[in-house]
C-alpha cells in the first residue's frame, strides 16, 4: 500500500483515511548549512525521517514544507525564511484540512530547531479543536548517542554531525572538500543566561559552529538507526492512542 500522499489517488487516500486517523507532516528549512551542505539540509533530513517511519508504520505522509523560521541565517545567500506565524498559521491550516477528514493524531516531523516555538504554538492551538500533535525533531532524539560519536567541538549547526548525517541520505549533495572548521566568535556583551538578538554571521564568517571535516557516512548510518527506532515507536504508540485520552482535561 502506499504511504506517500502526493503518490496517492484521492480513490486511494479515501480508503486510508476512512480508516486511520494520523498523519506524518515533515517540516524544515531552506538555509546556510556551510559551504559543504546543501541548503535544504533540515527539510531534506524531515522528509527522509517521516518517508521512512510511514513505510515501517504504514502511516500516511504529507508531503514535506520547506520553509521555516531562518531570518537568523539571511546573511547567507539562498536562506528562505518566513515568520513565525506565517509558519504557525500555515501548518495550522494544513492540519485542519487533514482533520476535514478524519485525522485527529498528527505527528510532526521538524527538521529546523529555529520553527520550534511555531509549531508549540499550533499545536497547543489545534488541542482545543480535538487535533492532538506531536513534534519529533531528531537531534534529541539521538542525544545519547551524539556525544559517543561526536567531540563537544564537532557539534553545532552545520558541523559534523548534521554533515555526517547528509552524508549518510544523500551523499551526492554534501562537497567535504569544502568543509570547514570554525569556532564561533564570542560576542563582547555575551554572558550566562544572557539571549542576544544576534544572527548566525555574527558568530562565523562560513556559517558552520564547530568542527565538520570529521563527518562520516559511517557516524550519519548510526544516527539515523537511533533516530528511526525513536520515530517509530513513537508514532506506532500514538497509532494505537485513543484520541479521548489525548484531549485537554475539562477545569476542575
Amino acid at each position: 500500500m502506499k504511504v506517500l500522499l502526493h503518490e496517492m489517488s484521492w480513490v486511494e487516500a479515501k480508503e486510508y483515511f476512512t480508516k486511520n486517523d494520523i498523519a506524518l507532516l515533515p517540516v524544515g528549512s531552506n538555509e546556510q548549512h556551510g559551504p559543504q551542505n546543501p541548503l535544504g539540509t533540515d527539510h531534506l533530513i524531515a522528509k527522509a525521517l517521516a518517508e521512512e517511519a510511514a513505510k515501517q508504520t504504514g502511516v500516511v505522509c504529507l508531503p514535506v514544507i520547506p520553509f521555516g523560521v531562518s531570518s537568523h541565517h539571511k546573511q547567507f545567500w539562498g536562506t528562505i525564511h518566513v515568520s513565525p506565524k506565517a509558519l504557525k498559521d500555515y501548518v495550522k491550516e494544513v492540519c485542519l484540512a487533514l482533520n476535514y477528514y478524519g485525522v485527529k493524531k498528527i505527528v510532526i516531523v521538524n527538521g529546523h530547531g529555529g520553527n520550534l516555538n511555531a509549531l508549540a504554538e499550533a499545536s497547543r492551538e489545534l488541542r482545543e479543536n480535538g487535533i492532538f500533535i506531536s513534534i519529533f525533531q531528531w537531534w534529541p532524539a539521538a542525544g545519547k548517542l551524539l556525544p559517543e560519536l561526536f567531540k563537544p567541538e564537532e557539534r553545532g549547526h552545520a558541523g559534523a554531525e548534521e554533515t555526517s548525517v547528509n552524508l549518510a541520505l544523500h551523499p551526492k549533495i554534501v562537497n567535504m572538500s569544502k568543509a570547514v572548521d570554525e569556532e564561533p566568535r564570542k560576542h563582547l556583551a555575551q554572558a550566562e543566561g544572557i539571549t542576544l538578538p544576534l544572527d548566525t554571521i555574527d558568530y562565523t564568517s562560513s556559517g558552520v559552529f564547530g568542527k565538520s571535516k570529521t563527518a562520516s557516512a559511517e557516524k550519519g548510518k548510526k544516527v539515523l538507526e537511533t533516530v528511526i527506532d525513536e520515530l517509530v515507536e513513537h508514532v506506532n504508540k500514538l497509532k494505537k492512542s485513543k484520541i479521548e485520552d489525548l484531549a485537554p482535561k475539562p477545569r476542575v
